[in-house]
């Protein structure tokens, strides 16, 4: 078992272009051939502090198919409360410290896999993802971000795997990321990541949402630096026609707004005022021959209409399976 500490992976940059580029050539060759035993002998622990289906099951299900072991824990029926603050007097609700935990669980296993809890407070608190960093700066062995409010960085090496295999090369391939309405919004991880990815892919990224549903700055900030070093482009904050108009590939996501992080009811009477963003036929004829991409799950005929879910131009169903081929990847290349 590996004591030194090895690389994580909290945010897609992480990778690295040159590394980002050699796990997404690696997913394509590992789709396309049976499953191997590389992993024999390996063991994975996997920690959901929330729900998940997809990233659990393909996670679980890449690790099972390259021959290694997975230990699976979910908060409130696995384990309890664990502390991440530095330097508290524990007296509270948690009986235990992620350092005591991440140290003991990474002498079990060969990598570690979170997908953290939502923050209560607001963005200025939830952004620091202080919980998944916790757990990195102690973690002896390699650790995978599963999300965080900030990142997800599996789903979007799936997305990037998905537009790969349907666009070809990337650079200056139009992507449209567009806001959609849904009662419960889901989290901004997936765009930044998104936007990481598609800016460090050198591709054209027009972004769409309502006043009031500004991505980060400072994720902002990054994914136009690196859209500057590959040759491609990002604008922001256009309305839902003009960022679809043109575009190759249209990604609908629902997210919520940062300024009102953590205030359901506010958050609520704002996305009232804005029911009619959604994408139909009518819009996404708007693009080249655009196609759908979802992270889902989705809200059918809120988010999207059952017509263009169920039509040839939906990648949604392509875009889950292939997280479990970019996984499968990520995972050789960090244990193999």
């Amino acid at each position: 078992m590996a004591s030194a500490p090895l690389p994580h992976l909290i945010a897609l940059p992480d990778l690295g272009r040159d590394r980002l580029r050699d796990v997404l050539d690696l997913a394509e060759r590992v789709k396309g051939r049976p499953a191997r035993g590389e992993l024999s002998g390996r063991s994975v622990g996997m920690l959901f502090f929330r729900g998940s289906l997809r990233t659990r099951a393909s996670f679980e299900a890449a690790v099972n198919q390259l021959g290694g072991q997975v230990l699976n824990l979910t908060a409130m029926s696995d384990f309890w409360d664990l502390e991440e603050r530095e330097g508290t007097v524990m007296d509270g609700r948690a009986p235990e410290h992620v350092k005591d935990a991440a140290k003991v669980l990474s002498r079990y296993v060969d990598l570690l896999s979170i997908r953290t809890a939502p923050e209560a407070a607001g963005w200025e608190v939830a952004r620091q993802d202080r919980v998944i960093r916790a757990w990195a700066k102690h973690a002896t062995v390699p650790l995978i971000n599963m999300e965080s409010a900030q990142h997800h960085p599996l789903q979007a090496l799936g997305d990037l795997l998905t537009l790969r295999q349907h666009l070809g090369d990337l650079s200056r391939r139009r992507l449209a990321v567009t806001w959609v309405h849904s009662p419960e919004p889901a989290s901004i991880g997936v765009v930044h990541s998104l936007l990481h990815g598609a800016a460090l892919k050198g591709m054209d990224v027009r972004v769409a949402h309502p006043p009031g549903y500004e991505i980060d700055g400072e994720i902002l900030s990054q994914a136009r630096d690196f859209a500057q070093s590959t040759g491609g482009s990002l604008e922001t904050g256009l309305a839902l026609e003009d960022a679809v108009e043109g575009a190759e590939v249209v990604y609908a996501r629902s997210w919520q707004s940062l300024e009102h992080y953590g205030n359901k009811t506010l958050g609520a009477s704002h996305r009232a005022r804005h029911m009619a963003w959604r994408i139909d036929s009518k819009l996404l004829g708007l693009g080249r021959d655009a196609r759908l991409m979802h992270a889902m799950p989705i809200r059918r005929n809120v988010e999207v209409t059952d017509e263009i879910l169920d039509g040839p131009r939906s990648l949604v169903y392509d875009q889950a399976e292939n997280r479990l081929h970019s996984q499968k990847a990520l995972l050789l290349h960090l244990l193999r």
